[in-house]
């Protein structure tokens, strides 16, 4: 080894005294991760942000993550190339699973375009991961656009955009698919809350 490169220091894990048994009980439900993937516009923010709402009002420890938010901080030194999504996602996950162990229910909202960098955070942390698909067809999501994206997208002024410039591709099997091309917000809603009483709530 050169001896002008620094030593990594070992690492070593350290053990808490409160289990999720424990988290489970105190908060009547276990800690997860909705991780709600789907294209811009087809309603992972505007979801997020009622479920958030809707499930703090139950009584649940609930925090959302938003690509936005994340994009101003955690991942503020990122781009949008293949690498820098792909390490965005990375991140979130690391993030999002730190708060499931607490016994939170995380609701992760991202586009998170490919299936490796979704399955990557299946694979760490399965126990906690729950893919939930926003499909939406892109006609439908292009005809929202409340951040025009999709119009600069077209007009070539926006690089590296989801599902013009870029791919997304679709999960193969979600653990939730809900058709927010079709259904009301309010309709979306109930089907996460339903969710989380299935699988989460004790």
């Amino acid at each position: 080894m050169n001896e002008n490169q620094p030593t990594r220091e070992k690492l070593f894990s350290v053990s808490h005294r409160v289990d999720a048994a424990q988290r489970t009980r105190r908060n009547r439900h276990r800690g997860g991760i909705l991780w709600l993937t789907g294209l811009s516009a087809s309603g992972k923010s505007t979801l997020a942000v009622e479920l958030e709402l809707a499930l703090f009002g139950m009584g649940c420890q609930v925090f959302m993550l938003d690509g936005d938010n994340v994009r101003h901080g955690l991942s503020a030194d990122l781009g949008f190339s293949p690498a820098d999504r792909a390490e965005n996602i990375r991140r979130v996950g690391e993030v999002a699973a730190l708060f499931a162990e607490a016994g939170t229910i995380v609701i992760a909202a991202f586009i998170s375009p490919y299936r490796t960098d979704r399955d990557r955070i299946r694979a760490r942390h399965p126990d906690y991961f729950h893919e939930i698909y926003l499909d939406a067809p892109i006609e439908v999501c292009e005809r929202r656009d409340p951040k025009g994206l999709y119009r600069q997208a077209r007009a070539g002024s926006l690089k590296e955009f989801t599902g013009v410039s870029a791919p997304y591709e679709p999960p193969f099997s979600p653990h939730l698919t809900i058709h927010t091309g079709a259904q009301t917000v309010d309709q979306s809603v109930k089907s996460l809350i339903d969710y989380v009483e299935r699988r989460l709530r004790t």
